[in-house]
């Protein structure tokens, strides 16, 4: 141990900073691990930026390195063509639901038109129709919102 101290002292710190690229991704050997290691104890300024370097290449892990399933590709593409297919037909049921809750009837009774608006005169068949347009315009706007991380 004295004599690793020894020789840590002999070497500059120019020395130890050509060595720290192999000691952080550990491909040097065990004496020269134990060399750094040494003078890091000794240097605390030193000690410091190699724990913060190290932590920032944790954070920025090179996206070549990620493992990506072979069909993840085809499965994106399933994904996207159901969200388009729900979207036209959150689209079409909320337009005609929408059109069918703010129109009425027409009839002659007696010679004279009669036209009952559905909203006023038959609130039974209004509020079912409004609730579930307002439904399928809620659902047609969250698939449009997650179809935007796509960029369709």
């Amino acid at each position: 141990m004295q004599e690793q101290k020894e020789i840590a002292m002999k070497v500059s710190r120019e020395v130890i900073l050509d060595l720290l690229p192999l000691y952080t991704a550990g491909e040097a050997s065990p004496a020269t691990c134990a060399l750094v290691e040494e003078y890091l104890r000794q240097d605390a300024e030193l000690r410091g930026q190699v724990q913060r370097d190290s932590v920032k290449e944790l954070m920025a892990v090179p996206a070549s390195d990620a493992k990506i399933p072979a069909d993840l590709e085809m499965r994106s593409l399933r994904r996207t063509r159901s969200l388009l297919r729900w979207q036209r037909r959150t689209y079409g049921w909320g337009l005609a639901l929408s059109i069918i809750s703010l129109s009425g009837a027409g009839y002659l009774q007696n010679g004279h038109p009669v036209f009952h608006f559905f909203m006023r005169d038959y609130p039974q068949f209004f509020v079912p129709c409004l609730s579930l347009a307002i439904s399928c315009w809620v659902n047609y706007f969250v698939i449009l919102w997650r179809l935007r991380s796509t960029r369709l």
